[in-house]
């Protein structure tokens, strides 16, 4: 399965530019696959002064950063599990900044980030290998907009590559 086949009502509005930013010329497990070593050979890369660096007051730090992608893909891919069980059990969002005031991701070496988010990928690739073909049209609600199981194994693509241009742009 490839983004294209993901169509405007499988999703909310407001995750139209993450699934931007998906590859077309790859299926969902290949680009998980290949997003999750691009970003950690892309990471090693950032010289060890700038993790903790914010390009203005109140915005987060890479390290907050990286781990605001672990948080949002454990979010994204459990509810891509419940809505592949046919749970439909309307699912609430989520706050961010919350989330990133709570996670102490400053505290944490680069190398546990990165751990924690090559062992997170690595389930969520093995979870959606485990899906059968028609689990990835399966539909709930999540933050009060219909979603498919399928869009939302690229917005977990879409948004890491959200925040790796954001990185280039923003903070090296």
């Amino acid at each position: 399965m490839r983004i294209e086949q993901v169509q405007a009502g499988e999703y909310g509005d407001f995750y139209a530019p993450y699934l931007a930013q998906v590859d077309p010329q790859y299926s969902l497990v290949e680009e998980l696959e290949i997003a999750l070593h691009r970003f950690i050979h892309f990471v090693r890369e950032i010289p060890m002064d700038k993790f903790d660096y914010r390009y203005a007051e109140g915005k987060w730090t890479i390290k907050e950063i990286i781990q605001h992608i672990i948080d949002a893909e454990r979010v994204f891919a459990y509810r891509a599990m419940r809505i592949a069980r046919h749970d439909q059990t309307p699912l609430p969002g989520f706050d961010e900044n919350d989330y990133v005031a709570a996670s102490n991701g400053n505290e944490r070496s680069i190398q546990d980030l990165l751990t924690e988010f090559s062992t997170l990928r690595h389930a969520t690739i093995y979870m959606f290998k485990s899906f059968k073909p028609e689990y990835f049209e399966r539909k709930g609600m999540a933050s009060k907009h219909p979603i498919t199981v399928r869009a939302l194994g690229f917005i977990i693509i879409g948004h890491q590559n959200h925040h790796h241009k954001v990185f280039q742009q923003r903070y090296l």
